[in-house]
């Protein structure tokens, strides 16, 4: 069971008191099929809101594939997807019930968790973490039209279903998806900050890209630009060997955590974004609030973190931008990180998952 933690507000603010004793039992039930150990911006998230909404004093309990027996997910073997989950997890949700559920993913563990709360007529909160249409045409060529319209059905039960920002919010409006809400990401400034750049000792500047190493973030259009220095790709994922033969002059540094990723972030020169398929893009966050400025395309998700602020260099010619992101004051892009805080995140959740909690109420 999560430990409840005390209130971080204080007991004199009535709108957030009266959003916890909302949610029956003040108990919070979240169902995703991305979960520790795996590292991802998802699991970033979904973990952090957690923390923040014990302090606020809600029970949240997550279930996850580490309560599952698991296979890999194919194409990607990092990936654990449950196999068991279509009759265990109805067993793990009888035990918690009432609570306010929230599905977060449209995996094995989503589908079971909706068919559980549709058939017992429960009300449930989902949200849109993945543009998985996207991600499946790039690896297998699926037409993206005929994703979007199971996943339109998967969220359209939902009382109400979360993305990360307001451009997200417009695609998928125009896509037919409904009751669609704003959950925007945060960051952890403590741990992400300015830092001595001395831990990386290659030739600068460094251009650096940390995420998931797969097709879909489309790290090839940065590895293939003309760029001064050294690249520099922290993470893991299908699609790393690959690289690392096709691009031998790159630094391949692998998976990091905690201190170690937030060294690595810091000792950048410019972050290079290339990808044209996240919802949000978590890591522009951790770059800027580690002082490092941006280069992305003008898609959502930079467009929606960094815009016409100055932190960054939005533009369809990523050399370009890479190259004038050298210019920008690391102090500009640290201010601009500290606009996003988790738990103004965890508020605009507690808020989104209002409609289920009353729903259960009735």
């Amino acid at each position: 069971m999560a430990t409840v933690m005390p209130l971080r507000a204080a007991p004199t603010d009535p709108d957030l008191l009266s959003e916890i004793d909302a949610v029956p039992g003040r108990r919070l039930v979240i169902v995703s099929d991305a979960w520790l150990p795996q590292i991802n911006g998802v699991v970033r998230t979904l973990d952090r809101t957690r923390l923040e909404l014990e302090r606020m004093g809600l029970e949240v309990h997550v279930i996850g594939p580490d309560r599952f027996r698991t296979v890999p997910c194919p194409t990607y073997p990092e990936i654990r997807l449950a196999v068991n989950a279509a009759w265990a997890l109805p067993k793990l949700l009888n035990g918690l019930m009432p609570a306010a559920v929230h599905i977060a993913t449209e995996g094995p563990l989503g589908q079971a968790a909706r068919k559980f709360c549709k058939k017992r007529k429960h009300p449930f909160s989902t949200s849109f973490h993945t543009r998985f249409p996207e991600y499946i045409h790039a690896r297998c060529r699926l037409p993206v039209g005929i994703t979007y319209n199971w996943m339109r059905k998967f969220h359209g039960d939902a009382e109400v279903t979360m993305v990360t920002t307001p451009s997200m919010r417009t695609a998928l409006d125009e896509r037919g998806f409904q009751n669609l809400q704003l959950w925007s990401r945060g960051v952890d400034l403590e741990l992400f900050r300015p830092r001595p750049k001395d831990i990386l000792d290659f030739p600068r500047p460094i251009f650096m890209n940390i995420g998931r190493v797969a097709v879909e973030k489309n790290i090839g259009a940065f590895l293939d630009l003309a760029l001064p220095g050294t690249k520099v790709v922290v993470g893991g994922g299908p699609q790393l060997e690959e690289l690392k033969e096709t691009y031998p002059d790159v630094k391949f540094l692998g998976p990091k955590t905690g201190e170690d990723l937030a060294q690595h972030y810091a000792a950048a020169d410019v972050f290079v974004f290339p990808s044209r398929t996240d919802t949000f893009g978590l890591v522009l966050l951790e770059a800027l609030a580690s002082g490092v400025p941006v280069a992305a395309l003008p898609v959502p998700g930079p467009v929606d973190v960094i815009g016409d602020h100055p932190c960054g260099v939005l533009s369809e010619d990523l050399q370009r931008a890479a190259i004038k992101a050298l210019e920008i004051d690391p102090a500009v892009c640290r201010r601009h990180a500290e606009n996003f805080s988790w738990e103004a995140c965890s508020r605009q959740f507690l808020k989104n998952i209002l409609p289920v909690a009353r729903h259960c109420a009735a």
